[in-house]
């Protein structure tokens, strides 16, 4: 639940006149007021700001677009009428400014619009912390994602193989980051390999290294990824496309912890931890010759899973807004939210990409979103006309409602499960049974 008693912090860049006639007032209905220069901003604290808009800020809004992005507050505009008259400034307060006031100040007003700021910065912050949770990589609050962390946990410390298995854009690569992280040789290096991104003939001199003048092209010699690995944590991803003749050749350096570039004659001891990740059924691989067993056993010695997206409803939101957070960089946008539509829309869709696609239809969202929140429209998950199926039973209907309401309920409230429950006017253990009544969490 989030805490609303905290004391109220207001900062005031570049104080002026207007701006000390207002603060005693506030001071006195429990803002704590600071200020400080546009420059010494980042080093404040604070819940909401007042930042005085100039013409040379639109003129030259790098240093204030800066400032907003790494402040991670919510920012009020104080703007004199001549100002709000020049051309596009709409525009910037309305993407970079959670509000604005137009002087002379208006006390009342201005009274309400800094309390509705300080409960949305109370809010964003919540969202926050529960995404930059120190310790591991993998986000997210639901049971599934407990469990992931808590088996790592167990198997990092390790020096045994793990095969990570999971379907693609679960995160297969950062469950393998988060194991190398929290391993004894995290200050080692972590290579990764795609066995399937790197052409067949190129693999065995990527994995293995080559002399000079071993082939044709071999201009120098070529340390591989094994051996660069040396101490640290080598990772095979898309392990199951790795062609027969290197399957031998890594289960033969499995066996004997040495390798020998290709061209050279003299073995060369290196020490790694090896890490694979597949989304395909090795066991069925094996079955057709694809894949061999011995090297299967070798690398399937502790396993771990990753969770598709559909399976983290709870998490979704928290996701959706991380990748908001971390793509405004790129696209030199403020963070937004999203619409009451969009979070539907993202509810009722299937996820196929996983959490990759999750990444790239909100990247998508930032640089098409007009208004303040991103809309299902904008993340590409528009309403569709469904084709027409058979009728289900009546039960099948309240069924697949009974699960959207939970679905939709977790998307608001997953912080606080007791308010979940409320809001769907049932009990608390009612509402766990529900949960996993549709195996959810």
């Amino acid at each position: 639940m989030l805490e609303m008693s905290s004391p109220r912090r207001l900062l005031v860049v570049d104080p002026f006149e207007d701006c000390h006639q207002l603060l005693p007032g506030l001071q006195s209905i429990g803002w704590s007021v600071d200020s400080c220069s546009l420059e010494s901003v980042i080093d404040r604290s604070c819940d909401v700001g007042l930042f005085r808009l100039l013409p040379e800020h639109l003129e030259r809004p790098d240093p204030l677009k800066k400032m907003i992005n790494r402040s991670g507050t919510q920012w009020i505009a104080v703007v004199s009428p001549e100002v709000l008259n020049l051309k596009n400034v709409g525009d910037f307060v309305y993407e970079w400014f959670f509000d604005f006031h137009t002087l002379p100040f208006d006390v009342p007003r201005v009274e309400v619009t800094l309390g509705r700021a300080f409960g949305m910065a109370r809010l964003r912050d919540h969202v926050v912390n529960l995404v930059e949770t120190e310790g591991h990589e993998l986000l997210g609050d639901s049971r599934s994602l407990r469990e992931l962390r808590k088996l790592l946990g167990k198997f990092a410390p390790t020096e045994s193989p793990i095969l990570i298995r999971g379907e693609s854009g679960t995160g297969k690569e950062l469950v393998a980051r988060t194991l190398h992280h929290q391993s004894l040789r995290h200050d080692k290096p972590f290579v990764a390999i795609n066995c399937g991104a790197i052409p067949e003939n190129l693999i065995q001199s990527e994995l293995f290294g080559h002399e000079k003048g071993a082939f044709t092209g071999a201009h120098q010699r070529k340390i591989g990824r094994i051996e660069a690995a040396n101490g640290g944590t080598l990772f095979l991803d898309e392990i199951g496309d790795l062609p027969l003749e290197l399957q031998a050749s890594l289960l033969r350096f499995l066996q004997e912890k040495h390798i020998e570039r290709v061209g050279g004659g003299e073995p060369i001891a290196v020490d790694v931890r090896v890490l694979a990740a597949t989304h395909i059924d090795l066991e069925a691989a094996i079955q057709s010759g694809r894949f061999r067993e011995d090297l299967y056993y070798r690398l399937n010695v502790l396993q771990v899973s990753t969770v598709p997206l559909r399976e983290l409803h709870g998490d979704l939101s928290l996701l959706a807004n991380h990748f908001a957070r971390f793509y405004s960089q790129e696209t030199g946008r403020r963070p937004r939210s999203f619409s009451e539509g969009a979070l539907i829309a993202m509810g009722n869709h299937a996820w196929p990409g996983n959490v990759r696609e999750l990444a790239n239809r909100v990247r998508r969202g930032l640089v098409l979103a007009e208004g303040r929140q991103i809309e299902a429209a904008d993340l590409g998950l528009e309403s569709h006309t469904t084709t027409q199926q058979a009728m289900e039973t009546l039960e099948d209907y309240k069924h697949r409602a009974e699960r959207q309401a939970l679905c939709d309920v977790l998307h608001r409230h997953s912080n606080n499960l007791s308010v979940a429950a409320k809001v769907l006017g049932v009990s608390r253990p009612t509402f766990y049974r529900l949960l996993r009544k549709h195996h959810i969490r």
